[in-house]
């Protein structure tokens, strides 16, 4: 499979068209286990139980991966989780986007790794080399905020210092994975929410800060249910 991105590097824009075989989704991966635990505390509040280990990793359909303005999903608890994504062409060639693990809340409550299929993996239009943020790395920050009946909410904000950084994440990924991870794309995991809960909206937004290089990775899409259909 393939997907077209722009590749901003040395400040420049080109056209990046990326080919990928498989995409697997990390979770749990704070640095901070006090992090972690909350993290897992807020899913059970809400009936989802953690993992027996952490970090953990699940498989996804790789053409659940999608750079689209607006989304379609089921039901209507479902949210984004913004992430840094690394799309691995070979050991020499590795691009950092962002991204939101969109879920299904519903189902994530009685089958995780399900739940990971049923919503589109949504990735930045606009991608940066891995090698261009190494050296300052735990400074960038992500943020996310939802729009709810039309309201702007804050929702995730933090510096990647909070959660495992790129060869970590790649290390953890590959005692999973055995083998070369070329052409595979890892959705990095999230941090913990600023609400005390999700919060299901009609529109996820979020960004990526690099105030090194005084530049920022970008990501919206709308979110529509499928409730067009009269229920009996």
């Amino acid at each position: 499979m393939e997907i077209e991105l722009t590749l901003e590097q040395r400040g420049r824009s080109q056209l990046l068209t990326f080919g990928y075989t498989r995409m697997v989704n990390a979770g749990y991966v704070g640095r901070d286990q006090d992090e972690v635990r909350r993290h897992i505390d807020e899913l059970a509040k809400k009936g989802i139980p953690g993992p027996k280990t952490t970090p953990a990793l699940y498989p996804v359909i790789a053409r659940n991966l999608v750079t689209d303005a607006e989304i379609e999903v089921y039901g209507q608890k479902t949210c984004g989780e913004v992430e840094y994504v690394l799309l691995i062409e070979d050991e020499h060639t590795i691009y950092v986007g962002l991204g939101s693990d969109h879920s299904d809340r519903h189902l994530e409550e009685t089958d995780i790794p399900r739940c990971k299929q049923i919503c589109p993996n949504v990735l930045s239009k606009t991608v940066w080399p891995l090698a261009e943020v190494e050296d300052h790395w735990d400074d960038l920050e992500i943020q996310s905020k939802v729009i709810k009946d039309g309201q702007e909410v804050l929702y995730q904000k933090g510096p990647l210092e909070l959660i495992l950084d790129p060869k970590a994440l790649m290390k953890f990924v590959w005692s999973k994975v055995p083998g070369l991870l070329n052409e595979t794309i890892i959705f990095s995991g999230t941090l913990g929410t600023l609400t005390g809960g999700f919060v299901y909206g009609e529109r996820f937004t979020a960004q990526l800060v690099d105030s090194k290089l005084d530049r920022r990775l970008e990501l919206a899409y709308d979110i529509r249910p499928l409730d067009y259909m009269t229920v009996e």
